[in-house]
């Protein structure tokens, strides 16, 4: 089932260029996930106050193609927070401003670690 609005808060907003394109004229999938990652660990950086690393992507759905031209922006919300480890679901919709359409098209949890300069887990912040 379809939602209407987008879950979480903008975290990143940006617009899908021709060089970011797969042979069949759509974006990358790759692209999009990089998106996302940045979006997540955005927001993982705020929560946390500290250095972050993503450790794992989970559930990560293509719902429809992203095309050159889209206005691409990420949501997130954090949905966990542990000792070490924080999960944020990310999700991504795209305005096509020629079709006057919004849609969401993937979404996937991200977690992120909390580490050190010497890149060592370490406790969050309570």
């Amino acid at each position: 089932m379809s939602q209407e609005k987008p879950s979480g808060k903008l975290q990143l907003r940006t617009i899908a260029m021709p060089g970011d394109t797969n042979s069949n004229g759509d974006i990358f999938g790759g692209w999009i996930m990089a998106q996302m990652d940045i979006a997540g660990a955005i927001l993982a950086k705020e929560v946390s106050q500290t250095r972050t690393v993503t450790v794992a992507v989970e559930g990560m759905k293509f719902l429809k193609p992203v095309k050159v031209g889209d206005i691409v922006s990420c949501y997130g919300d954090v949905t966990r927070k542990g000792n070490t480890s924080i999960t944020i679901k990310l999700e991504v919709w795209i305005k096509s401003v020629l079709k006057n359409l919004t849609v969401k098209v993937t979404e996937a949890t991200f977690i992120y670690v909390a580490i050190d300069q010497d890149g060592k887990k370490i406790t969050l912040k309570k």
